[in-house]
C-alpha cells in the first residue's frame, strides 16, 4: 500500500462526474487499499477516487468511533435505492478542503447499492453519520463538493482561502 496525494479545491478534477468501474481487478483493489491508507493517514472518515485524481465511481470510508475497531468499507459503483424524507444537519469537512467545517442538511437515512471489494453487489442502509458520509462521498463521484450546499458568498470565501493555501503550499515545495 502507498499514500496517494489528495487534490485540493479548487481543482477541475474534483468537479468531474466519474465513470463507472468495470471488472474489479487487482489494480482497482490496490487503488482502494491505497485510498484507505491515505484516508486513515489524513485522517478522515471517507475518501473518493476523484480526490486522488482518479475519475472512477469508487469511494472508501470508515465512520466507526475512534475507540472502536476499524470498519473500513470499499464501495464501487454506489447508487442510492432510497433516501428518507427526514433530514439531519451535520457539520461536514473534506480532505480536499482542509480545516473548513460547515453544517450541511441531508437525508437522515439512506439505502445504497454498491459492489464491494470482491465485486459482490450489496444493498445497505445507513443512518446518522454513516448516511452523511455516503451522501458526501457520492457527491464527489458526481463532481459536487459539500461547499456547493452553502451560499455563494460563503463558497467564494472558502475558495479564496483554498487558493491562498495552495499558493503557500506550492512555495514550500
Amino acid at each position: 500500500m502507498s499514500l496517494r496525494k489528495i487534490l485540493l479545491h479548487p481543482d477541475p478534477r474534483l468537479k468531474k462526474a466519474c465513470e463507472p468501474v468495470g471488472d474489479i481487478d487487482a489494480g482497482l483493489r490496490k487503488l482502494a487499499d491505497d485510498m484507505l491508507e491515505t484516508m486513515y493517514d489524513a485522517p478522515g472518515v471517507g475518501l473518493a477516487a476523484p480526490q486522488v485524481g482518479k475519475v472512477l465511481r469508487l469511494f472508501v470510508m470508515d465512520f466507526s468511533a475512534k475507540e472502536s475497531e476499524p470498519d473500513p468499507r470499499v464501495l464501487f459503483n454506489p447508487r442510492f435505492s432510497w433516501l428518507s424524507e427526514e433530514l439531519n444537519t451535520h457539520e461536514e469537512g473534506c480532505l480536499s478542503i482542509p480545516d473548513i467545517y460547515e453544517d450541511v442538511t441531508r437525508s437522515e437515512r439512506v439505502r445504497m447499492v454498491y459492489q464491494n471489494i470482491d465485486g459482490v453487489e450489496v444493498e445497505e442502509e445507513f443512518e446518522g453519520l454513516g448516511a452523511t458520509c455516503v451522501q458526501h462521498e457520492l457527491d464527489h463521484l458526481d463532481g459536487k463538493l459539500f461547499i456547493d450546499y452553502l451560499s455563494a458568498i460563503k463558497r467564494g470565501m472558502i475558495t479564496k482561502k483554498m487558493k491562498k493555501l495552495k499558493k503557500e503550499l506550492a512555495r514550500d515545495t
